[in-house]
């Protein structure tokens, strides 16, 4: 008996020491706390804590004192735990975080596990880049084009991305996972509402992501995330001008007070005046504010607003004869847009345990954009020739919006199981106004020099509300090692309710339209190796109509009933695959076909007036590639690219048949190849060399020229390319840069269009050869 209550005595004892706690803290080589850092036991992945918002952890381990410790973003290690307070440090690591995504799920998850075509833009490629816009930015992503003139259309852009270059709401802009604009009230413009100085990184996700995002979700969605507060002060001030006319001064400002409250802000203030281009000014002011808050170890307060005050000229486009003869005085003395953007955000993180997060967001948004539209102008002609009169119109469009999102995910103890689960309200009255004036013409110059408003002669004036409510999952699962399988599904419902402020006078008659929509996707990954990898998916997405569609652009007379156009809806179908090759070679490439139904396009009527309709069936097909290539640790050489066709496949205008052509404006060929070189001799020195290239495309319909011979012909862009310089110094406290833009001074056009009234083409004219220089002080 002795005996066995030694033995008892001594198993008991082991089992104590065997189920020893170990505490320690998780920080950066800059001593900031990480928190939500992971601490798993090396013999038992199961057992695993997370840091709190200081950083430190708490931890029972039975047998082995190993643990792993992982922060998205940095370089993973395992630790031998010793009694007594432990410190970890984790070092960030540039692969690692190019590898992490958000915008697949509004989740952090490795790129890896994402089975769609997903490019991400890091901190360190966009401070390299010195871009002086957006485009500069998401134009090295594969496949993508936002084509803007620097020189004549300001910060005003199309978007062509698996679609042709177009207006169209194919594409989804969302800042920290969020859309910055309600459904339905889509404009093509809508990037000229950010500020890039707030951005800390960018991720496109190509195709449909309408089972996450909802509508609008089609060619690609642009993810903007925005810069946190850091711990200790940092900031800077900026400068830049160019030959353009154009200067811009930069400013950001950010803190933590204390353990818990952190401050960021980032504001830009722009203005172009006396540009090549005649009337083409713009000031833009945009200002970030962003502050967290911690209010406890597992629950995280932050509040964003952001505000855009922006007006512009509208130059308009170049017929084809100032085109080619290097004609850039503007038809345009008093065409403008002005818009006033003003968004609120305020999200709680909760981490319930280390399996169950919610997030629960509120968003405020208040837009107003105004305009006397270029392209509303008609100058009056008799047998030809100019009478000195025209027309055009005054307009608005405000909105208001207020949103909810509850989004949790709970992650399961088996196979790496997870669900995420979602819903949201969205509640958007908006009101629009259009009026008409009276333009004056110089015949001799062909000039609209003057205009006066017919106060009261509406073109059209309503209040619509749109409401939309979804609620949606995703649930992702390794069936078998190294193979994960996403599945997700989303239902939306809509209801516009149109209110005509004029009846009998102008516009359609009151009206209230509701669609609906139950989005899928499916995907699979395999990775091959740490290093290679493949997907496969399908998705679906949709877009329903605009409220400008069904109200205006659309054929109804005064008092009839609203042309209920149909909601555009797009199978895609995708393999894709990404390895890297040591830390020298990185590729991505992905196949696409991407089928609409229902595919919303814009026409002109007899009287040269656009209206829209749907156009039957549409197909894209294609390749997109990303590579880059490192030969030493000083050079890097990348191509990012697109190789697409664009048709229609089943299309009827006008009693033609257009089906089995290619679509307008739908380049096949799209790249950006980059050589990057910075010299161990000099430290902080970078020289850039960057191609722009956009292949030949249709400008009309196929066979819509009449060559006037009784044969028909195709109008078309020969496409272009464009090099650009970028010489850049950096210092410990200091950045200077030169751009050295379309330095052969080619002529091309950020976009032509065909005008079958003039039997022409348009052209949106490019920047010719330009500097563009800047200076920032960093603290």
């Amino acid at each position: 008996m002795k005996h066995i209550l030694t033995l008892a005595m001594l198993l008991a004892g082991i089992g104590v020491y065997a189920q020893n706690t170990y505490k320690g803290k998780v920080v950066d080589v800059h001593n900031k706390p990480l928190e939500q850092a992971t601490i798993q036991a090396e013999d038992d992945l199961q057992n695993a804590v997370v840091t709190n918002r200081e950083g430190k952890f708490s931890i029972t381990l039975k047998r082995s004192t190993k643990v792993i410790v992982k922060y998205i973003g940095y370089t993973t290690i395992v630790k031998t735990l010793k009694k007594g307070e432990n410190s970890i440090i984790l070092k960030e690591s540039e692969a690692i975080l190019d590898e992490v995504v958000i915008s697949a799920s509004r989740e952090t998850q490795q790129r890896k596990h994402v089975p769609a075509s997903i490019s991400v833009i890091s901190a360190s490629e966009i401070a390299e880049t010195k871009a002086l816009g957006i485009d500069q930015l998401v134009n090295d992503v594969p496949g993508v084009l936002m084509s803007t003139s620097r020189v004549a259309s300001n910060e005003q852009h199309f978007m062509a991305v698996r679609s042709p270059i177009s207006t169209k709401s194919l594409f989804l802009y969302v800042e920290d996972g969020l859309p910055i604009r309600p459904t339905a009230v889509f404009n093509h413009n809508a990037l000229l509402e950010m500020n890039d100085v707030a951005f800390s990184r960018v991720e496109v996700l190509k195709g449909p992501a309408s089972s996450i995002y909802g509508s609008e979700a089609i060619g690609g969605s642009f993810n903007f995330i925005t810069k946190d507060p850091t711990r200790e002060l940092s900031g800077g001030v900026g400068f830049q001008i160019n030959d353009m006319g154009l200067t811009r001064y930069d400013l950001e400002f950010s803190k933590y007070a204390g353990d818990n409250v952190g401050f960021y802000i980032g504001a830009q203030y722009i203005q172009r005046k006396d540009g090549p281009v005649q009337h083409s000014d713009y000031e833009k002011f945009a200002l970030t504010f962003k502050n967290v808050n911690h209010l406890s170890p597992n629950l995280k307060w932050t509040n964003v607003f952001d505000i855009i005050d922006f007006r512009s000229d509208m130059a308009g486009s170049l017929s084809e004869s100032d085109y080619s003869g290097g004609n850039y005085e503007s038809d345009q003395t008093f065409t403008e847009r002005d818009a006033f953007a003003f968004r609120f955000r305020s999200t709680l993180d909760k981490i319930w345990n280390d399996r169950n997060k919610t997030t629960a967001n509120f968003i405020y948004r208040n837009n107003v954009m105004g305009q006397i539209p270029s392209y509303r102008v008609r100058q009056f002609r008799n047998s030809g020739q100019l009478t000195g009169f025209g027309s055009g119109e005054i307009n608005e469009n405000a909105f208001s919006s207020f949103v909810g999102l509850i989004q949790h995910k709970v992650d399961f103890n088996f196979n790496n199981a997870s669900l995420i689960v979602g819903t949201s309200l969205d509640y958007s009255p908006q009101d629009y106004e259009a009026e008409r004036i009276s333009v004056s013409v110089n015949t001799n110059t062909g000039q609209n020099v003057a205009y006066t408003l017919n106060s009261g002669d509406y073109i059209l004036n309503y209040d619509a509300s749109i409401f939309n409510y979804a609620g949606y999952f995703q649930f992702e699962i390794d069936p078998i090692e190294n193979v994960k399988l996403t599945a997700a599904l989303r239902y939306d419902g809509f209801e516009y309710d149109y209110d005509n402020m004029v009846d009998g006078i102008a516009g359609p008659k009151d009206s209230k339209n509701s669609y609906n929509n139950v989005s899928p996707k499916v995907g699979l990954n395999y990775n091959v190796s740490s290093n290679a990898g493949i997907y496969t998916n399908y998705s679906n997405g949709f877009t329903p109509p605009q409220t400008s569609t069904l109200y205006r652009n659309s054929f109804v007379g005064v008092g009839g009933d609203v042309f209920d156009l149909k909601p555009s809806t797009y199978d895609n179908f995708e393999l894709g695959t990404y390895f890297k090759v040591n830390n020298a070679l990185k590729a991505d490439v992905a196949l696409y076909l991407l089928e609409g139904k229902n595919t919303l396009i814009t026409l002109r009527d007899e009287n040269d007036e656009f209206f829209n309709a749907n156009a039957g069936k549409t197909r894209s097909y294609g390749i997109e590639y990303g590579i880059t290539y490192k030969p030493f640790e000083t050079l890097s050489i990348s191509h990012n690219g697109s190789y697409a066709k664009h048709r229609y496949v089943s299309f009827f205008d006008r009693g033609v048949d257009y089906s089995d052509t290619d679509r307008e404006t739908a380049p096949k060929l799209l790249g950006t190849s980059k050589i990057t070189f910075k010299p161990k001799a000099i430290n902080g020195l970078l020289l850039n060399v960057t191609h722009e290239l956009v292949g030949k495309y249709n400008t009309s319909f196929e066979g819509q020229v009449d060559n006037g011979n009784g044969t028909f012909g195709t109008s078309t862009y020969d496409g272009h390319n464009v090099f650009n310089v970028l010489l850049s110094y950096s210092t410990k406290e200091f950045e200077f840069w030169a751009h050295g833009l379309n330095i052969f001074d080619d002529l091309y056009a950020a976009r032509a269009s065909y005008n079958r009234f003039r039997g022409e083409n348009s052209y949106t004219i490019g920047n010719p050869r330009a500097l563009h220089v800047g200076i920032k002080y960093k603290f």
